[in-house]
């Protein structure tokens, strides 16, 4: 009889888990939605010539101090994707999408489309197309393909 009872107990408090973090999800998905539509509505065509790109945090990658200070602990201490690229005569460090940053060619000029220091997409590059990286194959993919 005490195994049940605890073993019910137990179930009771995962699912409660599971059911507040379905919610909390949802809210975090809602609230990115609505941050992606903000930043494509402000996104503008520029420019630029790829110097550099790395994968480096914040406090090492040159940013302003307006973007250390509205950064959380867990953005400053993560890496992100870094573009340093020579937009009109000016020297820019960037922050760029992830699932770009293996697209963006090195040493040569592209137009993006960018949200700030955001850049959001790639639209061309000159002198040639944008490559696209072929997607890594998962784990079972691999094993159940021969």
């Amino acid at each position: 009889m005490n195994r049940w009872v605890i073993t019910l107990i137990i179930m009771a408090i995962v699912a409660a888990v599971l059911v507040v973090l379905y919610f909390l999800g949802k809210r975090a998905q809602k609230k990115q939605d609505e941050q992606e539509a903000a930043m494509e509505q402000a996104a503008q065509t520029v420019s630029l010539l790829v110097i550099d790109k790395k994968k480096m945090r914040l406090k090492d990658a040159g940013f302003p101090q307006v973007v250390m200070d509205n950064a959380n602990l867990l953005a400053k201490r993560a890496k992100v994707p870094v573009v340093k690229a020579k937009v009109g005569p000016r020297m820019m460090v960037m922050m760029c999408d992830p699932k770009i940053f293996d697209d963006i060619p090195l040493k040569k000029e592209i137009k993006v489309s960018a949200s700030g220091i955001y850049i959001n997409r790639i639209i061309s590059v000159r002198g040639g197309k944008v490559q696209e990286t072929q997607q890594k194959k998962g784990f079972f993919k691999r094993i159940f393909s021969r």
